[in-house]
């Protein structure tokens, strides 16, 4: 049962003490001390120390005097919904995806300058058009793409080909990894993975010429084909042939950052991946949220970024 706490001595050993203009009263039976109920604060106020404090329901019914049930209730009163915001100027834009379980996640492009947010979408799988949506919005909101940082997905790049992109360096290490796990036996999977450990600091050039060196001379181990159960010829080490044609397919997009026309470009989408961290450390701390809290949640989180990275523009600077 929920009990008020004295505001003197933190005992919970309170009772209702009569009502002064329509505000119940409170006596606490162990220093006899009388106070009213809860703390006069805010929607706003009570929604920021819950999305940005990282405080619980149970934590703020403590700390403002109030029945869990009546913040729950002024919660769901405070009205949180994304709106894509009016934009201008130019720069380079990360666009990722991030996902809360199946069938729920945020389509999110960040200006890499700023960090500020360009567009956001709640989406349930990762598919080309809400890329395309995503691009199409901006542009036509006012905004110049001068380019794009990406992750992965290749039926991706036909669609965006307009565009300078880069994909990130860091997700092209970890795709190889992925094929040739950490504890490859075969030299040429361990030269490989020396060769895309040297990745973000290559020149484009040098970088290729290795690569080329490299195929070369595992040539035949690359095509290197056995005779398999079934009565045909399979190639004997798949796994390093997967991440072969990966990095084949990734190279024209690995070093577009180095190109004259796109100087101030990053390499990498860690931007992005670091705003999709705060998140969901935010969410972390609410678990059980419905899908409408959690989309209300995530909406007020880009709503305070936005907010916060206005004002922080507004400031004249010394």
């Amino acid at each position: 049962m929920f009990k008020m706490r004295c505001q003197v001595c933190g005992g919970t050993h309170t009772k209702k003490n009569g009502v002064r203009k329509g505000v119940q009263l409170y006596k606490c039976k162990d220093c006899g001390h009388q106070f009213r109920s809860g703390i006069d604060v805010s929607a706003d106020d009570l929604w920021i120390a819950y999305q940005q404090g990282k405080q619980t329901i149970s934590e703020l019914s403590a700390c403002y005097g109030m029945s869990v049930s009546t913040v729950k209730r002024r919660l769901q009163g405070v009205k949180r919904e994304w709106v894509q915001p009016q934009l201008s100027g130019e720069g380079f834009v990360h666009l990722d995806v991030t996902y809360w379980g199946r069938g729920f996640g945020v389509l999110l492009a960040l200006d890499t300058q700023t960090c500020m947010p360009l567009y956001m979408a709640f989406v349930k799988s990762e598919t080309v058009k809400d890329y395309e949506a995503a691009v199409n919005s901006i542009r036509e909101r006012g905004y110049v793409i001068r380019g794009l940082i990406v992750d992965g997905k290749q039926s991706l790049f036909r669609t965006i080909s307009d565009y300078p992109i880069q994909m990130c360096q860091f997700h092209m290490k970890q795709i190889i990894r992925r094929y040739l796990t950490q504890n490859h036996k075969m030299l040429s999977s361990r030269e490989l993975m020396d060769l895309i450990g040297r990745l973000h600091r290559s020149a484009e050039a040098d970088f290729k010429r290795d690569y080329r060196e490299w195929k070369m001379r595992w040539k035949a181990t690359i095509n290197h084909r056995s005779l398999h159960k079934d009565g045909r010829m399979h190639y004997a080490h798949q796994r390093l042939r997967a991440a072969v044609t990966s990095l084949d397919f990734y190279m024209p997009y690995l070093f577009t950052f180095q190109r004259e026309e796109c100087r101030g470009m990053p390499n990498t989408n860690n931007k992005i991946e670091g705003t999709f961290t705060d998140l969901k450390k935010n969410l972390n701390n609410h678990s059980g949220l419905t899908m409408e809290n959690r989309r209300r949640f995530i909406s007020g989180f880009f709503l305070t970024l936005t907010e916060s990275l206005d004002m922080e523009k507004q400031k004249p600077r010394r």
